[in-house]
């Protein structure tokens, strides 16, 4: 019998502001393209760290991360890590750049017990870069981030098929939710999107999150595994277009998409 997801209707592209008292199974995650923090050509770290902490996540999927390259010197995700307040961090570079290296990854709140942190490289196959997967698994949920292909379709459908491989490895026995995130680079009547819809299921909302500036597509998305997806319920969803702490067009080209999710 197939599991229901229940998604409250209450999908808004609006402001975020911060998440209810949390309670002990309840959990709010956030996915952000943040542009190795310098889109608008000014460093945007600590505008970020405080966008976010308006948000009170749990955890945070970032994509487009800089370690130790020409252009950003620093290791932006352990920075921004120290900024969140001495968080964890997992980072998982995808290609060598400028000197450094360059990827995604996960960075948690000290509430949450890191049970595995781990990552892998998908295959560039014919596209612009090889990319990533970054998985941190928690006692009550997996949590996956990943940045597709931005060239290749076909790309992209290979990924996919690397990442459902992964997942059905490692968790395809688990009926702990498993929650997959991040910039896919693709649009919702996409090929790529309906690949993953025969195994996940989009609990982003419908809503534009490319550009910060001038928003016109839906790139960024939430998805949770089927075989998993009634084990969550979907308590809030957002695409976060406004904050009292930063501008969203000088943050990144990128808008935060948020999820607050309770475990059943």
């Amino acid at each position: 019998m197939k599991q229901t997801l229940t998604i409250l209707l209450i999908f808004a592209l609006t402001a975020c502001s911060a998440p209810s008292k949390k309670n002990a199974d309840t959990y709010t995650l956030v996915t952000y393209n943040v542009g190795v923090f310098s889109k608008s050509g000014t460093n945007t770290t600590d505008m970020v760290a405080a966008m976010m902490k308006e948000l009170s996540p749990d955890a945070i999927s970032l994509n487009e991360l800089d370690s130790c390259t020409l252009r950003n010197p620093s290791f932006q995700i352990k920075e921004f890590a120290q900024k969140m307040g001495g968080w964890y961090y997992l980072f998982a570079p995808a290609i060598k750049h400028q000197g450094g290296k360059y990827g995604i990854g996960i960075v948690n709140s000290p509430r949450l017990k890191i049970l595995r942190h781990h990552y892998i490289n998908l295959d560039k196959a014919d596209g612009g870069e090889q990319r990533a997967l970054a998985v941190a698994e928690f006692p009550d949920f997996v949590f996956c981030s990943t940045h597709l292909d931005h060239r290749s379709a076909n790309a992209q459908l290979l990924q996919v098929a690397q990442i459902d491989s992964l997942v059905a490895a490692d968790y395809g026995s688990s009926d702990k939710p498993i929650i997959l995130c991040g910039d896919l680079n693709c649009l919702p009547d996409s090929g790529t999107i309906q690949e993953l819809q025969k195994n996940w299921t989009i609990i982003s909302p419908d809503a534009f999150t490319f550009s910060a500036k001038k928003p016109s597509k839906r790139i960024d998305y939430f998805l949770v595994r089927k075989s998993t997806a009634g084990h969550i319920e979907v308590k809030d969803a957002r695409v976060c277009k406004t904050f009292e702490s930063g501008d969203v067009a000088v943050a990144s080209d990128h808008l935060p998409v948020m999820v607050k999710i309770k475990i059943k």
